[in-house]
């Protein structure tokens, strides 16, 4: 499952690693090609002012998918 946003700050990849880091499942950021895990927050900075995809693997509930996602923007 993968939900597009636009990562325009900073403040924005902190809120998304902390979100990440307490979520119960596993997430990734993908941009062009570049498959990146949410948890670390050093490799998120690089995709400040880009678009990119929040993936999580399909057994994922998609009403928690939507509020994390949600959340991160």
């Amino acid at each position: 499952m993968f939900k597009e946003i636009e990562i325009k700050s900073e403040a924005q990849v902190e809120k998304i690693n902390r979100l990440a880091c307490n979520a119960p499942y596993e997430v990734w950021l993908h941009a062009g090609n570049v498959m990146l895990d949410a948890r670390s927050l050093l490799g998120l900075f690089a995709l400040v002012g880009r678009k990119a995809n929040v993936v999580v693997e399909d057994d994922v509930a998609p009403r928690s998918f939507q509020k994390l996602v949600a959340k991160m923007g």
